[in-house]
């Protein structure tokens, strides 16, 4: 098969979406597909356009036998709200002409967001005669007007139409969770339209390494300390300010670290809320590479998953089966009717506490530390779940399965239209 993944993100982008799309590609890959991949120039999470790809219109580049051209966009570091549009207008634009002027797919994978490049996927998809599948990551406008990023009402109508076209001019959708069913439902969606495929995880590349001669630990001065880490964006929709306020709680206690990890400016507001609340038991650091990532998660006793309370409920974070498949033990604080919540739960490998509250959290926490029989049960746990539900292989299975159902349906539609005109 020929497939087109239209994605905003992809490598070298460290977090969110871009390790998954940038694995689902090279999977195809490897299963003997050609694969071309419609992106930004990178930028995220730091919001501005990684320095060897600066003053660039246009660029392609070829990795693990995957096509990747890459589009320029308006990005600033700290975007306000027509920064924002201006984003999503830019790329919706600028990607269009690579995706047009390369070869035509049989099958294009569209990841959301970007909400406003449904507009030129639906356009490639009727020009080049070939169905699309949208991938819900996230639901848009509703996700943002939920947490206050978007508040205009004109543009809430706008990404709300946007929303409705995406829905309408996708041949099916996949979403990562099943609050994302109920919510497609709920708009009018038709079931036959939705396919559930969880996000995935690498369990050959993330999986449990050992504590012992840990270069991360010995590196950060962590040796025979209770490591609780978070790894990640730092943004609105986490309150990490939480996390911050939880380790002053527990300062008293010196064998307890937490470590926060994640984008520069993030840092620097927390850096601060450190200082604030005499938090001098959190060691802040920049993002790893991505190569170090499994021995950084084994260097932690336990995983951290945050959210706010007015995070919306079917939001579903992908570090939630990193985490789980490094085979450590989960403390997440987030709103106990998520999606989130409920995947934890499943699990066996966590605990979940109410989101926005710093006590609850240091108390989780603590509970861990005095019980290390219960921290690596709740490991165990993990793992064997990550393994069961969240193999990259199963979901690369139904992708690729995906994609020759929805051909093998064009292939049919085609011969049955032949066929009535020669009749």
């Amino acid at each position: 098969m020929r497939i087109l993944i239209y994605s905003y993100n992809y490598h070298p982008e460290p977090i969110g979406i871009a390790p998954l799309m940038t694995e689902l590609a090279e999977g195809l890959v490897k299963r003997g597909h050609q694969v071309r991949v419609v992106t930004a120039m990178p930028n995220y999470p730091e919001r501005q356009i990684y320095e060897e790809y600066r003053g660039k219109w246009y660029l392609t580049e070829f990795k693990n036998g995957v096509e990747i051209q890459r589009s320029y966009v308006w990005i600033r570091p700290q975007p306000n709200l027509l920064d924002r549009v201006l984003l999503d207008a830019s790329f919706a634009v600028s990607s269009f002409i690579p995706a047009l002027i390369g070869w035509r797919p049989d099958v294009i994978v569209s990841t959301s967001p970007s909400l406003p490049s449904c507009v030129p996927v639906a356009l490639l998809g009727w020009l080049r005669a070939c169905p699309v599948v949208l991938n819900l990551q996230d639901i848009l406008p509703e996700a943002a007007v939920h947490v206050g990023l978007l508040k205009n009402k004109l543009l809430i109508q706008l990404f709300t139409l946007l929303e409705k076209f995406a829905y309408h001019s996708a041949t099916k959708i996949s979403v990562i969770a099943d609050g994302f069913v109920e919510n497609l439902r709920s708009k009018g969606v038709q079931a036959e339209k939705i396919v559930q495929i969880p996000n995935w995880v690498d369990v050959n590349f993330i999986r449990p390494l050992p504590q012992e001669n840990n270069a991360f630990r010995t590196a950060h001065n962590l040796n025979d300390q209770f490591v609780v880490l978070y790894s990640g964006n730092i943004a609105l929709t986490q309150g990490l300010e939480s996390v911050v306020k939880a380790a002053s709680i527990l300062r008293h206690i010196p064998d307890i670290t937490f470590v926060i990890v994640g984008e520069a400016k993030g840092l620097q507001r927390l850096q601060q809320e450190c200082l604030d609340c005499g938090a001098d038991n959190v060691l802040l650091l920049p993002f790893q590479p991505r190569k170090n990532l499994p021995e950084m998660l084994a260097a932690a006793d336990v995983g951290l998953v945050v959210q706010k309370k007015n995070v919306i409920s079917f939001n579903m974070p992908s570090k939630i089966q990193v985490l789980l498949a490094s085979g450590r033990a989960l403390v997440a604080s987030v709103p106990d009717n998520g999606t989130a919540a409920r995947a934890i739960r499943q699990s066996g490998g966590g605990v979940v506490v109410p989101p926005e509250d710093p006590q609850a959290l240091a108390m989780a926490i603590f509970d861990l530390y005095q019980n290390p029989e219960k921290v690596k049960t709740l490991g165990y746990k993990s793992r064997q779940y990550a393994v069961e539900q969240y193999a990259f292989e199963q979901a690369l299975n139904q992708y690729e399965s995906l994609c020759y159902s929805l051909i093998a349906n064009r292939r049919t539609i085609h011969s049955t239209i032949v066929t009535k005109q020669e009749v």
